[in-house]
């Protein structure tokens, strides 16, 4: 038993220093790790731990996290809407550029196309834009903003980047009318390329044309090019006009119809040119007037009674040949011959100046 008031040893009552047993506890620590490093025995361990204690800290992990993911979600709905409407705006931008670069490529392309026509053609050419269709709902008409005050005449050929398209039918001091191709009241004399064959092609008034007065066996194939032949004096020869579609022929009747499909856009063009005349209508042929009995063509009439023959001819001659053409009237008649074999009288001439009347010969 233990006496009462009796204190132990200082060593026993006191323990090791604090400096000593951190020593201890560092060098213990030290040889743990070195070991464990040495000798992996410490792996199933530390396994085992992880294991037991993932829930532990999915628990702890689990709020925080959730409110970082709420505060992103919200901020991604935010970002999300803003870049929404920006790409919209940017989306609208680019429609509207879109739009204008398609419609300045295609005007583009249409006055590279008048270019390069103009430069084909050897005539003046003046170059407009087609403002409205004409309110004419039963013909194909447009006009122009082009008139008189640019040098615009009726009659002068209107073509586009690819052939012909029209005719100026009526001017004015600042536009002009044009009918199309396909108006029905429309032709052009035209060459088949291919075979050199001339016709006169007409509209139909329904955004085609129609080859006509060609024989059934005419030498035209689907597919031909059809040209301008310039024997009008107005359109310039060589014109791309329009293709041939097909042809259809009914039985008994002379002629064959070909449809053609125009080359040019006729009902699409929005800037043409107008060409000038390159040279004058074939002029007509001059009659001959010395000779009334003789045509155009060269024939002489010979009248059905070749006892009234000098009498157109008597009238219009001077008043001094009526003498002669009295005198010789009865000595061509052959009755007042003897006989068949007696020489025929010939007319005597009073004066050799005076215009003789020619007789028939018996």
């Amino acid at each position: 038993m233990s006496v009462v008031g009796h204190q132990p040893p200082p060593f026993f009552r006191r323990g090791l220093p604090p400096a000593a047993k951190l020593t201890l506890y560092l060098a213990l620590s030290l040889g743990l790790l070195v070991g464990d490093l040495q000798l992996r025995y410490l792996d199933n361990l530390r396994q085992g731990v992880a294991i037991l204690t993932y829930p532990l800290q999915i628990a702890a992990a689990t709020p925080g996290e959730f409110l970082h993911n709420a505060g992103k979600y919200f901020s991604g709905l935010v970002g999300l809407e803003a870049e929404n409407k920006r790409l919209k705006a940017e989306q609208l931008t680019d429609a509207r550029d879109l739009l204008r670069l398609s419609q300045l490529q295609h005007e583009n392309d249409q006055l590279r196309g008048l270019l390069k026509m103009r430069e084909r053609v050897p005539v003046s050419s003046t170059a407009a834009e087609v403002l409205f269709s004409a309110r004419d709902p039963f013909s194909l008409k447009v006009i122009i903003d082009k008139g008189g005050n640019a040098g615009i005449e009726s009659g002068l050929a209107v073509v586009d980047g690819q052939g012909v398209i029209g005719q100026v039918t009526r001017v004015f001091p600042m536009n002009a009318e044009v009918t199309l191709l396909t108006d029905k009241n429309q032709a052009i004399p035209v060459v088949i390329e291919r075979s050199g064959l001339r016709a006169v092609m007409f509209g139909t008034g329904g955004g085609l044309m129609e080859l006509r007065y060609l024989a059934a066996n005419a030498d035209v194939r689907p597919g031909d090019r059809i040209l301008t032949s310039g024997l009008d004096g107005v359109f310039v020869p060589g014109l791309p006009v329009a293709t041939v579609v097909g042809s259809t022929h009914s039985a008994g009747e002379p002629f064959v119809r070909i449809i053609c499909k125009p080359i040019g856009g006729v009902e699409q063009a929005g800037s043409v040119l107008v060409l000038g005349r390159s040279t004058g209508a074939p002029m007509r042929p001059q009659e001959d007037t010395a000779d009334p009995q003789r045509s155009i063509s060269g024939r002489i009439h010979r009248p059905a009674n070749a006892a009234d023959a000098s009498a157109p001819v008597a009238s219009a001659s001077q008043a001094p040949a009526a003498p002669v053409a009295a005198q010789s009237r009865p000595m061509a008649r052959p009755a007042q011959r003897p006989n068949a074999s007696a020489p025929a009288a010939r007319p005597v001439r009073p004066n050799a100046s005076a215009p003789v009347a020619r007789q028939p010969i018996p």
